[in-house]
């Protein structure tokens, strides 16, 4: 029997296992078994064009596995058979190909969903979303730069030029017309037709219906999760409001969801029925701030007392921490944070600030944090690494840096 009332540490080790933090490390080389394993847990990467660090979607991996070879990465998205494809699941996302019929509904209500600058292009300009679809069609894989040097000009129009071309090749994605074959080293999308780049099981599967699509969406966000607030199964995804409701209703009412309490938090909270609660969890690992365990900030803070905001858009002057910081998750808690560049022309690891959260051990959590950055700049292909240069562990963490071989 599932209990009816969890502690914020018992949560705490579910969320950590569900998402894969307890499964082992490889014992050898790092393959595509090892990657699909972390895939089978999240579903989805959200990605992101930072690349102050390492571009966001590799880095939920690397917390999970250790360093592993980029390339199995690119290899599952971008190259046959593709294991994931490019959509809008949590933000843009790399999700797994198999729930590609999941998100048809989403394709589908693209003119009720997708944001202004591309709906009012799909129905202001449809000459023109004909126009670059005919392009993708016989030139594709292809990119917005590419398809926008032979645009027609209209004089008698509003002009057509790479915003609006862009523009229109966004709509034909968000809407299923085209999809992402792949990425050139800018980070630019190369858009292809959907038949041309997704496994025709996949694009053969039927269509289920919508609140079929609502309930296993639903299904799997409380499987990544393992315990989660309604608001938190909305938000993995980013599913609407309509049909939501019902979908929790029927999985509780098929003891796939069993309803919880934990201390201190307000919104209805459900269990899934494979959730396990370990005993320990032994992590050592920094975390990218898109990784699935910290997208929801209000959740962080409930299950790890963290209080953890991306200062990306912040103006310097006003940053707390820095520009784009990482937690540090060692056993089943948050100790640190730290600032992180890397330095790709010098071959060094940067390090603007770092600091230790108030309970965190300073000594344990200063050799724990320089092991896990001497791995992360070996990962990242770097040689060496820079002293913090501001934060109240700055010294305690230059210390143990330089005792780490």
């Amino acid at each position: 029997m599932a209990p009816e009332q969890l502690s914020v540490a018992q949560a705490r080790r579910i969320t950590l296992a569900a998402q894969g933090f307890l499964d082992p490390k490889p014992g050898g080389a790092t393959d595509m078994r090892h990657l699909r394993r972390v895939l089978r847990r999240l579903h989805l990467i959200q990605m992101d064009s930072v690349n102050v660090l390492q571009r966001a979607h590799f880095m939920p991996l690397y917390s999970r596995l250790g360093p592993y070879p980029a390339e199995l990465l690119e290899r599952a998205a971008y190259r046959k058979p593709r294991e994931l494809f490019e959509f809008w699941g949590h933000e843009a996302s790399l999700i797994t190909t198999d729930l590609q019929p999941l998100f048809r509904w989403r394709m589908a209500k693209a003119a009720d969903l997708a944001w202004g600058s591309m709906t009012r292009i799909g129905r202001e300009q449809p000459e023109l979303v004909a126009w670059v679809l005919d392009e993708v069609r016989d030139r594709g894989p292809i990119t917005a730069a590419e398809i926008e040097h032979d645009a027609p000009r209209r004089k008698d129009h509003w002009g057509w030029n790479w915003s609006v071309v862009k523009q229109a090749l966004e709509w034909l994605f968000y809407s299923g017309q085209v999809t992402a074959a792949e990425r050139t080293t800018s980070f630019a999308r190369r858009y292809d037709l959907p038949e041309r780049v997704l496994p025709a099981a996949v694009l053969d599967a039927p269509t289920p219906a919508y609140p079929d699509a609502i309930r296993a969406l639903v299904e799997l966000s409380a499987r990544a999760l393992g315990v989660a607030a309604e608001p938190e199964l909305r938000d993995y995804f980013r599913l609407p409001v309509e049909g939501f409701k019902r979908a929790v209703a029927e999985l509780v009412d098929d003891q796939v969801l069993t309803p919880v309490t934990v201390p201190g938090w307000k919104q209805p909270t459900y269990l899934h029925h494979q959730a396990k609660l370990p005993r320990w969890v032994r992590a050592a690992t920094l975390i990218s701030p898109f990784d699935p365990l910290i997208w929801m900030r209000q959740r962080t803070e409930r299950l790890f007392d963290l209080n953890y905001r991306i200062e990306i858009y912040v103006p310097a002057p006003q940053r707390l921490y820095g520009y784009y910081v990482l937690p540090f998750l060692l056993g089943d808690q948050f100790v640190a944070r730290v600032d992180l560049k890397a330095d790709r022309k010098a071959g060094v690891l940067r390090i603007p600030a770092a600091w230790r959260e108030p309970a965190a051990d300073p000594a344990e959590t200063a050799v724990a944090l320089a092991a896990e950055l001497h791995r992360l700049a070996g990962w990242l292909g770097l040689s060496a690494i820079e002293k913090p240069e501001r934060g109240d562990f700055a010294g305690p963490l230059a210390a143990a840096l330089a005792g780490v071989p």
